[in-house]
């Protein structure tokens, strides 16, 4: 994907669609870390981390509760 810059004040803004952000997990109230190697311009979504552990801690619950379906949709 070709993206351009748009003008947006004294600045340049990079709008990036919605498929992208749902892609990402991100919307509008997403703080990114912006980075450079001094080529490229990286842009992380900076994640909640109360978020994640919460998400760990449902897959070990859903893992140890259907461990043996799991084990034989796998084979």
């Amino acid at each position: 994907m070709i993206k351009t810059l748009t003008k947006h004040g004294n600045s340049l803004a990079l709008v990036v669609e919605k498929p992208v952000l749902d892609l990402i997990g991100a919307d509008a109230t997403t703080k990114f870390d912006v980075t450079t190697d001094g080529d490229v311009l990286i842009l992380t979504p900076i994640k909640d981390k109360g978020r994640e552990k919460k998400v760990r801690a449902s897959l070990e619950r859903i893992n140890s509760k259907f461990a043996a379906s799991f084990r034989e949709l796998a084979k």
